[in-house]
């Protein structure tokens, strides 16, 4: 039964008082996490705010009971996020109806094909996302994760989905309509954050700058009523909505290129992170087990207001650091962060884009594998992909980044072998 219902593997160590408490510990923890991180991430991929944290409840529950790994965390994620708003933005407004409604198709189609996958026993094509396709992308996801908050940051208008380089235009543009409180707001939020993470443990970092940068902007407003610094919208609920997803031919056939590539990207980083934590731990995992974990959680979050999920790095990482044990950790997690969101949601209205915008240049920061880059820099065959891969990510849609990176790192694969090859016959 175990095969079908994973739960019931672990579902007796909960009988053990110590793990059941470290567990519940472990899910307060990662709520308290969640809470800037979900509306974050949704400010990222184009969504209202409350959509990041309603992806952080019940796909989060569902791949616990039904995935393979005993401590990844499901959710809203950074590159995720990003391909968003980058696959979305050409078809609908950010955060207009239309655009929440497409977004949740998307998750309903990557569910879907993730379920594909698992029932036909595909765990092995995740091998052809290669890791230096993985390490290129996130590196150059970062750079757009920085330059998609960049008008939030200086509390300037630039339009959504601008280029890197436009970006750098308009700045040089609108330098005389640069918010200086909104930098103000954002550079102590920065400084809350780092100076805070020897503390992280106590409590997360990212929470206590958000607390900061919010206070800054109060301040600000009480010394300048008349102030306009752009704030998150109010959270209008704790619990996800009902919603569902369009299933109109002419939608899903146009959602069908985009939600392949998002298949592959949300599988390698789930597979990848809790491959990481599974050696760690001593564990085995089972790929297609959290291929049919996944597909499930996004099938059922779509149903849920919830925009396509993936294993969360920073919030798995916490979930491990904090001792969890069991999966329940992040079913607790879950049902942490909607008690938390009946007192804490109608206070989102004082939270400061600008103060957000930091919170993601933070992320984007930590996104980048700095050694793991430099090491593959210096083989000549990884280079190609690398570099492939990372410009393609600045330069084309994301989505056909991912697949040329895929295709390059292919290529290059097969060259590396023939030449491996011919040099053992000479």
């Amino acid at each position: 039964m175990t095969r079908f219902l994973p739960f019931l593997a672990w579902l007796p160590l909960l009988c053990n008082r110590s793990v059941l408490r470290t567990d519940i510990l472990a899910g307060l923890t990662g709520a308290i996490v969640v809470l800037p991180q979900g509306v974050a991430f949704a400010t990222l991929a184009g969504m209202p705010p409350a959509y990041g944290l309603y992806s952080a409840m019940v796909p989060c529950v569902i791949a616990a009971l039904f995935g393979s790994s005993r401590v990844m965390v499901t959710g809203p994620a950074n590159a995720i996020s990003l391909t968003v708003l980058a696959i979305m933005a050409p078809l609908a407004a950010p955060e207009s109806p239309r655009y929440v409604e497409l977004v949740i198709t998307l998750a309903f189609m990557v569910g879907c094909w993730q379920l594909l996958l698992a029932l036909v026993k595909a765990g092995r094509l995740i091998d052809y996302v290669s890791h230096t396709v993985i390490v290129g992308f996130t590196a150059g996801a970062a750079v757009l994760i920085v330059n998609s908050q960049i008008r939030n940051f200086f509390g300037i208008d630039i339009p959504r989905g601008t280029s890197v380089a436009q970006t750098v235009v308009e700045v040089a543009a609108h330098l005389s309509s640069v918010q200086p409180v909104a930098i103000a707001t954002g550079c102590l939020t920065l400084l809350a954050a780092v100076l805070w993470q020897p503390l992280n443990r106590i409590v997360p970092a990212m929470l206590v700058a958000v607390v900061a940068g919010s206070l800054v902007a109060a301040f600000a407003r009480w010394v300048e009523p008349n102030l306009l610094l752009r704030t998150v919208d109010a959270l209008p609920s704790a619990i996800p909505p009902l919603s569902s997803p369009d299933l109109n031919p002419d939608t899903l056939r146009l959602l069908l290129v985009p939600s392949i590539a998002m298949t592959l990207l949300a599988l390698a980083e789930a597979v990848s992170i809790a491959q990481a934590l599974a050696k760690r731990r001593h564990e085995k995992l089972d790929g297609n087990q959290e291929f049919l974990g996944q597909g499930i959680a996004n099938i059922v979050g779509s149903f849920f207001s919830s925009y396509p999920a993936s294993g969360s790095f920073n919030r798995s990482g916490v979930n491990m650091a904090a001792g969890a044990v069991t999966p329940f950790s992040a079913i607790c997690a879950a049902a942490f962060l909607v008690a938390i969101l009946f007192f804490v949601a109608p206070l989102a209205r004082f939270l400061p884009l600008a103060a957000v915008a930091a919170i993601l240049f933070l992320v984007a920061w930590n996104l980048v594998d700095r050694r793991e880059f430099r090491y593959l820099l210096a083989d000549k065959f990884e280079r190609i992909t690398l570099l492939a891969t990372f410009i393609a990510t600045l330069a084309i849609p994301l989505e056909w980044a991912i697949l040329l990176g895929v295709a390059v790192g292919h290529v290059v694969g097969r060259i590396r072998r023939s030449r491996a090859t011919a040099g053992h016959a000479e």
